[in-house]
């Protein structure tokens, strides 16, 4: 299996520590730097709609397999796969963005919780009800 970046994202979250958990809670506008051989991909993405950026998260852990949700030493650890928790074998980030501008091979996003400079994978559409894309 082989993957290749499409782009990276640029952020003014660089401290793991100090990112919100969730895109939701709090995260600043990022942009999403497509690179140039898969730029065409983003045509018909506007702003305003929202999206999946699926992104490698390069600085986690990858032997872990068992974490408390978002860190609480209050609840009950728990399997890796059943939380959102960026440690685990394969570290593929999943989020929720709304697109707020669209600048050639450029997006720019709010709700994205990445930090600067991580890998992005792939982008996808968000589809309610039956799929046309």
């Amino acid at each position: 299996m082989e993957l290749h970046p499409i782009g990276r994202v640029e952020s003014p979250l660089t401290d793991p520590s100090s990112a919100p958990k969730q895109g939701f809670e709090g995260s600043p506008e990022a942009w999403i730097d497509v690179v140039p051989e898969v730029a065409a991909g983003l045509e018909g993405i506007a702003a305003g709609q929202h999206v999946i950026v699926l992104t490698w998260l390069d600085r986690a852990e990858r032997d872990v397999l068992r974490t408390r949700p978002r860190d609480d030493p209050d609840r009950p650890e728990l399997g890796v796969f059943a939380t959102r928790s960026p440690d685990r074998p394969n570290p593929i980030g999943l989020h929720l963005v709304e697109v707020v501008e669209v600048a050639g091979a450029r997006l720019r996003v709010r709700d994205l919780e990445a930090l600067d400079g991580t890998p992005v994978v792939d982008i996808k559409p968000q589809i309610h009800g039956v799929p046309d894309a």
